[in-house]
């Protein structure tokens, strides 16, 4: 009876390690797919954080960009309703407002408009009519003071779409005297934009509190003045904080995006700063299918092996358990940080301090009762921040934001933002500060990644076109004052199209990283610059060099580019990857009539006739004249 009930089991038992398998198998799939799909959501989580970052620096720009107007606006209204509007006044004013257009640049135009409508004087292209004088009714129909921001309009004499900021000014008995209007122009608000780099399809969009679109990057000239007022943003409940993450299908572009809204708590503003979630996802989808195949290929192999890997499959599930439980107590910790809040005695220490200072600066609150509250700023921002305490205790300021450095306890530095506001007691006289600090620190490390981006290649590593062009300008100025030469270098990848149509695009752009690199060797000194001219062509500036040490280096890049040996069969004189070179040297101080454009054009013309003259040399631009009728004999 044991012999049978033996020999049973054992039947049975392939048909376990069959159930076990199919079930591990089934298992192991389910666990890939959701730790895919959390990978998916930490990644989108990501972007919602970026674009968090991004539209409150750019809400903050648009709300500074308005105070900048209302400022100048404040002081004509005070001058008009002191003077009044006899044609002498005007005339000073219209000087002011002329001067004020030409220093800041964002300003698109300033007007005053008397209580009939008529305008007495204007700077910049603002017609006598705009398109909408709803701000004019306004102020006309209301008594209030304050600034009103009014919808986006075109103004007739430009064509130009502009976001006005008007105040209302009285006559001496109080009536109605008149409107004093300020506008920034919705390109220089969409150009201002168009410098944050986040992706290929990104937009951010500034639109007012009503709906319509204030200005955009891409695309400007063709969605300003749209309304999106029947869209979930301004009606969905749901969407009406101050601020949040949004994920929509774009009404403008039909594009499905990932997206971050940030609401201005001052004026009728919205911004919208988005990324395209195909874009962002891409990179996780292919990872993730090639981590499933791999998966596919392990169950696979599990179920031809069986039983043999069970254990050690076991003891795989356990190891990714216990990691899968660690980065979701590291994503709660992350994701739950919150403001440190510290209210500041007149003896500048810190009065009480809320739970988060943990998470802030790493100190407990109980640590930090009775400290100085100044403890740990960096020296250099020390002062600037004393001195606003100081005008807050002495009753100068009510409130005040600032940034600055401060120490933390497990890091070397951080930067935190502050918000500060005077507390009084029931007497009216000043106790206190209470200041709300925030960790800031990613924000700056972004804001720093976005300036490397803009002067950088991104391809090459090397200075881009822009970086090169301001080098230029600031050499060429040192040498005309130091009376000293200047070198440039141009050079250009033979036959580097027939190479792209031969080994394909990503060859090519490591046949360009491989240039660059050389480049960048070659570089030696500090003042010497290597750019990524345009396509194939790069050149290097070469401060305080004559005509021999520029031949010299030139040579040594043609040399070492050559000596790479990368196989370039379309390349019918040597079959590898070689460079032709250009230079040229001028010395500014004594060659008046020259200029960059002229250095620039004596390299390329140096270039030109490398190339004419069989590639995969230096020319000079003192020897071109000998090379070029030889050149024209080929």
């Amino acid at each position: 009876m044991d012999v049978v009930t033996t020999r049973a089991g054992l039947r049975r038992l392939p048909l376990r390690a069959a159930a076990f398998v199919v079930l591990t198998c089934t298992a192991i799939f389910g666990i890939s797919g959701w730790r895919e799909w959390s990978s998916r959501d930490a990644l989108l989580k990501s972007a919602e954080a970026e674009m968090a970052n991004l539209a409150r620096s750019l809400t903050q720009h648009a709300e500074d960009s308005l105070d900048l107007l209302d400022s100048g606006v404040v002081g004509v209204v005070s001058r008009l309703e002191m003077d009044g509007t006899d044609p002498a006044t005007i005339g000073k004013l219209r000087n002011l407002l002329q001067a004020r257009k030409k220093a800041i640049e964002r300003i698109h135009s300033l007007a005053i408009i008397d209580d009939k409508g008529n305008w007495l004087t204007s700077a910049g292209a603002l017609a006598t009519t705009l398109n909408d004088d709803e701000f004019f009714r306004h102020h006309q129909l209301s008594p209030k003071r304050e600034a009103y921001i009014g919808h986006p309009v075109r103004n007739l004499l430009d064509g130009e779409w502009v976001i006005t900021l008007s105040r209302r000014f009285n006559r001496q008995d109080g009536s109605f005297g008149g409107v004093v209007l300020a506008t920034i122009s919705a390109s220089y608000l969409a150009n201002f934009y168009r410098q944050f780099e986040i992706g290929r399809n990104s937009s951010v969009s500034l639109v007012h509190g009503d709906g319509l679109i204030i200005a955009r990057s891409p695309d400007n000239a063709k969605y300003v003045g749209r309304s999106v007022a029947d869209k979930p943003l301004f009606r969905d409940p749901a969407l009406q904080g101050p601020g949040g993450a949004y994920h929509f299908m774009s009404p403008l572009d039909g594009v499905e995006r990932v997206s971050f809204y940030k609401r201005s708590g001052r004026f009728p503003l919205v911004l919208l700063a988005t990324v395209e979630k195909e874009e962002l996802l891409a990179p996780w989808r292919a990872d993730a299918i090639s981590r499933m195949l791999f998966v596919l290929a392990l169950v696979m192999l599990i179920a031809v092996i069986g039983a043999v890997l069970v254990k050690q499959l076991q003891r795989g599930q356990r190891m990714a358990a216990a990691l899968e439980e660690k980065e979701a107590h590291f994503r709660l910790l992350a994701e739950g940080s919150s403001d440190m809040v510290t209210r500041i005695g007149l003896d500048e220490c810190i009065r009480y301090v809320s739970p988060s200072a943990l998470r802030v600066v790493g100190w407990r609150a109980s640590q930090l009762i009775g400290a100085p509250a100044l403890a740990g700023v960096n020296p250099d921002d020390l002062p600037q921040l004393r001195a606003i305490v100081q005008a807050m205790k002495r009753g100068e300021r009510e409130e005040a934001r600032v940034t600055y450095r401060s120490r933390h306890r497990e890091k070397s530095e951080i930067w935190l933002e502050s918000s500060m506001r005077v507390t009084r007691g029931v007497d009216g006289e000043i106790d206190g500060v209470v200041a709300i600090l925030r960790d800031i620190t990613e924000q700056k490390n972004l804001e720093s990644r976005l300036e490397t981006l803009a002067i950088e290649d991104s391809l090459t590593g090397l200075a881009n076109r822009r970086r090169f062009d301001e080098c230029l300008a600031e050499e060429w100025a040192r040498a005309y004052r130091n009376r000293s030469s200047l070198g440039l270098l141009m050079i250009d990848v033979d036959h580097f199209k027939s190479y792209n149509d031969e080994y394909g695009h990503p060859a090519g752009d490591a046949c360009l990283r491989l240039v660059a690199k050389i480049l960048a060797t070659e570089a030696h000194r500090v003042s010497d610059l290597a750019a990524r001219y345009g396509g194939e062509e790069f050149a290097m500036l070469l401060p305080n060099t004559d005509a021999a040490g520029c031949a010299r280096i030139g040579e040594r890049l043609r040399q070492a580019i050559r000596e790479a040996g990368l196989v370039h069969a379309s390349n019918p004189s040597s079959g590898i990857v070689t460079a032709s070179v250009g230079g040229a040297t001028c010395r500014p101080a004594l060659e008046r009539t020259a200029g960059t454009s002229s250095l620039i054009e004596s390299a390329d013309r140096a270039l030109y006739a490398a190339k004419q003259s069989g590639r995969d040399r230096l020319v000079m631009s003192g020897d071109v004249l000998n090379l070029l009728p030889k050149a024209s004999g080929l």
